[in-house]
């Protein structure tokens, strides 16, 4: 049977695969981000996160495990993580009396902090409230950290540092941001003192 359960399956795992070995190649970005992450929260500051819709999921995915913990049994202090998509009353604000484009620049200009860090996710690399948002973070002298597709749009010139991942898919796409953050959890749990 034409594009059955099982070839779709096998598909999805056969393309999952293939980005994840070109992914090999960006390992270097991934580890610059982290140390970025690592240097602010060692000296207090805080993480800031904004995307949308399953961006704006992965962002609150992250704050969790950085606020909480990735690993069962591994206590450690709870680290400063804000997912700029959570609050509904301050988005709808923005939204309504602003424009869309500044719901997460106008947080980060409320939150942000010399020193502080955004990690702004857009599968596109063209999502306006990112974009906005990143340009915000810089006049605040934060450092910011890019997730993006392989073409990045303008999401990749205000970052310190950009991580395109190698597909213009973005099921696939958003597998290796998880991916990604996972590995910047487990690397801070492990780099950071408890």
């Amino acid at each position: 049977m034409k594009n059955s359960p099982q070839e779709i399956a096998r598909k999805i795992l056969a393309d999952s695969i293939g980005l994840r070995q070109n992914s090999f190649d960006s390992i270097s970005e991934w580890v610059t981000a982290y140390r970025l992450l690592f240097l602010a929260l060692k000296s207090g500051k805080k993480i800031l996160l904004c995307g949308n819709g399953g961006s704006a999921a992965d962002c609150q995915h992250f704050a969790t495990e950085l606020v909480v913990r990735l690993r069962k049994g591994k206590l450690r202090k709870a680290r400063p993580a804000i997912a700029l998509t959570t609050d509904s009353s301050v988005l709808t604000a923005a939204g309504n009396d602003l424009g869309f484009e500044k719901l997460f620049s106008r947080q980060v200009e409320a939150m942000g902090a010399p020193g502080d860090v955004l990690v702004a996710i857009s599968t596109s690399g063209t999502s306006a409230n990112v974009v906005e948002a990143a340009r915000a973070a810089r006049k605040k002298r934060m450092k910011v950290i890019a997730l993006t597709s392989e073409n990045g749009g303008k999401l990749g010139k205000p970052a310190d540092c950009w991580i395109a991942v190698p597909s213009g898919d973005t099921q696939r796409i958003q597998e290796m941001h998880i991916t990604i953050l996972h590995f910047w959890g487990e690397a801070l749990e492990a780099g950071l003192p408890r």
